[in-house]
């Protein structure tokens, strides 16, 4: 429909964030958007709690979406999408990396959810972008535009949403400052580097691992990001073992290697799962990282047909009895030994530890 501004549906989404007679819950404000320099093959209005989020980038909103066929409109909670561009690019890592924190987020609202809701809008559209938008769908209710509802009933099922909006807001800070497993991850930062024989760091960019202050239920507490240091610290280690460590666009994986130089294969890929062993007790953090292990190994290599990786579990400290557990799996195990590493034997063998 293109995007200038005589188009009647553009003047009609651009009007959106001036008129005062939509109905909206208290607080809560709207936008149009049908897109910029091409129209958007879905259009939509995003509805805002200023006190929650104003973007539709990141955070949680709600939004009608229309589908591509402009035949149904969905009234869906929404994740943004686009903070994750950079880290996840535009396809199928970042549908799937949306639609799992959509099915943990769905568990905060299960209690209030309604007769006619369903999880994702069915938006009938090939591009990645409506792709997207489904997977980042919390809940959704989808009306026929031919025939919408009443007004009551559309502004029912909107302040419904507004509640589940805020419901769900709250989990989702909770998870956002865990210190574990399950965290929301954030952003590394781009520099626009592809990896290179040149620069084995251009692709690695761990997070921060400054202290950072969390705000939970009225008490204010201090979180040490020691997973992110540990990454950091290790991934600084192996490019002097002729490794390149790749963070970037590699979500969920912790951490990516391959061998530099001679003696590099095509496709030999060393799998990392870093965790930090709590208290002096390594079981848990052992527990977690075999289960993610082969987990990652089975859906994001076997599944898709690429040759399996070597797996490494990256600890904080020594973990005892439990390195030779890990080697009789397959599994490699490495550790932080004051200013070096040390490594179970398959480690050694990759010349990883020193």
């Amino acid at each position: 429909m293109g995007t200038k501004g005589e188009v009647p549906g553009q003047r009609v989404l651009r009007a959106v964030a001036k008129r005062s007679d939509l109905g909206l819950p208290s607080g809560l404000f709207a936008r149009g958007y049908g897109g910029q320099s091409t129209a958007a093959a879905t259009p939509w209005i995003g509805v805002f709690d200023p006190e929650i989020n104003t973007t539709p980038g990141q955070g949680l909103y709600l939004a009608y979406i229309f589908s591509a066929d402009l035949r149904t409109v969905s009234l869906t909670l929404q994740q943004g999408i686009t903070h994750l561009e950079d880290r996840l690019g535009r396809g199928l890592a970042r549908q799937e990396h949306l639609r799992r924190r959509a099915t943990r987020l769905r568990r905060a609202i299960a209690a209030q959810r309604r007769s006619g809701w369903v999880d994702e809008p069915e938006l009938l559209h090939h591009a990645d972008r409506p792709k997207a938008y489904e997977a980042a769908s919390v809940i959704a209710r989808s009306y026929d535009t031919a025939a919408l509802p009443g007004e009551a009933h559309l502004q029912s099922d909107l302040g419904h949403a507004a509640d589940l909006l805020t419901r769900t807001h709250v989990a989702h800070r909770l998870w956002w400052f865990q210190d574990g497993p399950d965290t929301l991850e954030v952003n590394y930062t781009p520099d626009g580097q592809t990896v290179s024989e040149d620069n084995p760091l251009a692709g690695f960019h761990p997070k921060d691992s400054s202290d950072y202050l969390a705000n939970i239920v009225a008490r204010q507490q201090v979180k040490k990001r020691h997973h992110e240091e540990l990454v950091r610290s290790f991934g600084l280690h192996v490019v002097s073992c002729g490794y390149a460590p790749t963070t970037k666009l590699m979500h969920p994986k912790d951490l990516v290697l391959h061998r530099r130089g001679e003696g590099a294969k095509s496709g030999d890929e060393w799998l990392v799962e870093a965790k930090v062993v709590r208290g002096g007790n390594p079981t848990e953090a052992v527990r977690q990282a075999v289960g993610q292990l082969y987990e990652y190994s089975y859906f994001l290599y076997r599944e898709r047909e690429r040759p399996e990786p070597h797996l490494i579990g990256l600890f904080t400290e020594d973990i005892g009895v439990y390195s030779d557990y890990l080697e009789q799996r397959g599994i490699a195990s490495i550790w932080q030994d004051g200013a070096s590493w040390g490594g179970s034997p398959m480690a050694v063998s990759w010349g990883m530890t020193g």
